[in-house]
Parts: structure tokens; C-alpha cells; sequence
């Protein structure tokens, strides 16, 4: 891997896996980045993909057979359209940890990846190995919901907590409807109809328009009485929002939305993108 831009797409092969691997290819594009998809070897998965083998004697060379079709479907559509380049790695261990840790050793700029999503069965909003994977990554993580396909942004909707870090974070979120040319909305949610939150947003307004160098941007304060999370689904489906964007910092907005103990009827979540910006 060079120094330009870096994506890693971890892939178990499902569905949800292989929408992630066509938005991170996209993804790629924009950034004309380098590209790694990756595969964490495990049996359970394996005894799936391929029933026959269930000694698992086939399951390296099978599926290197897989990440490479995978690979060159990757760079015949996306190379001539800005992809620097496209890899393919695969190794043994837990998923999340090794993961982590390829993330880490090629200095990944960005993990892309699908999940499944959650039903009220689930202890999480996101599925529970996408979730720890953004809990405790130090990179940015873009989840790509099941049955979600690649579209162009018509709005990205940033989630500000009224956070010093916005400002910088906010440059990567323009940098990124530039090329799509979308609007963006940032977005502060509040449980109370307090004139310090008007207070508050007036002067968060004040503060990040110097940094906002783009016309296509809107600040808006919505009050709910429900949680923050549920405010801010609803703010999601009038708005019309392609993908929720959130910084996750201590104390943070995104800390809040996804606390284990807010709402777990949060379907529209998992029926948009999510770009968990970790690293300024």
C-alpha cells in the first residue's frame, strides 16, 4: 500500500458484505484510493459458503478463488473510473481483533463495511461485530446497511453535538459531498425547548461558518420530546437524508444515539449509511 488513501473492506461473502464492497469501490473512486479487501478465515462461515467440505480442507484455496473473482470485478469497473488499486488479503483469527489489526498494520484511512442490521432480538442497533468493530476502531468506519445499494448522496446529514472537533470533522464531511455534489444538513437534536439551545445553536453557527466553505450547507435545532436517537430518525425521514454522518468522541452525540439502553425501534438507522468519523 502507498501513501495516498487507504480502504480497508472486510467480506465474509454475504449480501450485506458485498454491497460494502461496492460503495467502498466507489468510495475509492472518489478518493482515487487504494482498496483491500479482506477476509478473516473462519469455519462457520466457511461450512456455509461450502457444505461439502465441511473438514474445511478446501477452505484457503477456495476462498482465494472467491477474493480473487471479487478482485478483478473490483478493478474491471472501478480502476478506469479513479480506484488507485485493488487487493485482496485473507487471514486466520477473531474477526473483529484481526480486522483491527490489518486495519492498523497497512494505516488504513477508512474501513468500509455491510451489516446485517438488527431486529428486536438484537442487543445492538448495528450488528454486534459492526458495532464493536466501530467502538473500537481509531479509524473512520463506513457501515453499509443490508440491501442497500451504492447511490449518490443527494444529502448527507451530519449529527453536531456542539463539539470543538465539528469543525474539523465538517472539512472531511464537504470534502466528500463536493465530489457528489450534495447538500449537507448539520444537525443538532435536542430533548428540550430551552432558549439556551437557540442560544447555543446560534453561536455553534457562528463558529462553523468560517470553516464551511461550501453553499450547499444548512444548520438546523430540532427539539423532540422523545430520546435524541428517535429525534433523530425522525429528522432522517422528513429530510430525506442519504447518509447519517456523526463524530464519535467521549460524551458525544453518536455515544448517545447508540447507548444501549435508548430505543432499539430505530429501523430507518439501519436503512441508510452511517459514517462514524473517528480520526481527525
Amino acid at each position: 500500500m502507498s501513501n495516498t488513501f487507504t480502504i480497508i473492506c472486510p467480506t465474509d461473502f454475504s449480501e450485506c458484505s458485498l454491497n460494502a464492497i461496492e460503495y467502498a469501490a466507489k468510495l475509492g473512486e472518489f478518493y482515487q484510493a487504494d482498496l483491500l479487501l479482506f477476509h478473516v478465515l473462519n469455519k462457520k462461515d466457511y461450512e456455509k459458503l461450502s457444505p461439502l467440505d465441511s473438514k474445511g480442507y478446501h477452505q484457503e484455496e477456495f476462498i482465494k478463488e472467491k477474493m480473487i473473482n471479487l478482485q478483478q470485478a473490483v478493478l474491471k469497473e472501478s480502476l478506469p473510473k479513479g480506484l488507485k488499486s485493488c487487493s485482496i488479503s485473507y487471514k486466520n483469527g477473531k474477526i473483529v481483533p484481526t480486522t483491527l489489526a490489518e486495519t492498523e498494520h497497512i494505516k488504513a484511512d477508512m474501513i468500509v463495511m455491510g451489516t446485517e442490521g438488527t431486529n428486536d432480538l438484537r442487543e445492538h442497533i448495528i450488528g454486534s461485530k459492526t458495532s464493536k468493530i466501530v467502538e473500537e476502531s481509531s479509524t473512520d468506519v463506513f457501515v453499509v446497511p443490508r440491501k442497500v445499494f451504492f447511490k449518490k448522496p443527494r444529502k448527507m446529514v451530519y449529527a453536531s453535538d456542539y463539539l470543538e472537533e465539528d469543525k474539523i470533522a465538517i472539512q472531511k464531511v464537504i470534502e466528500m459531498a463536493r465530489f457528489f455534489d450534495s447538500e449537507i444538513d448539520i444537525v443538532h437534536v435536542s430533548s428540550t425547548h430551552k432558549a439556551i439551545d437557540k442560544s447555543l445553536h446560534k453561536e455553534m453557527v457562528n463558529e462553523i461558518t468560517p470553516f464551511v466553505k461550501y453553499d450547499k450547507v444548512s444548520f438546523v435545532l430540532k427539539s423532540y420530546r422523545d430520546d435524541l436517537a428517535l429525534g433523530l430518525e425522525n429528522y432522517l425521514q422528513t429530510s430525506k437524508g442519504d447518509v447519517l454522518v456523526t463524530l464519535s468522541k467521549k460524551k458525544s452525540f453518536f455515544d448517545q444515539i447508540f447507548a444501549k439502553n435508548l430505543s432499539k425501534k430505530m429501523a430507518y438507522f439501519i436503512n441508510k449509511p452511517l459514517w462514524v468519523i473517528k480520526s481527525l
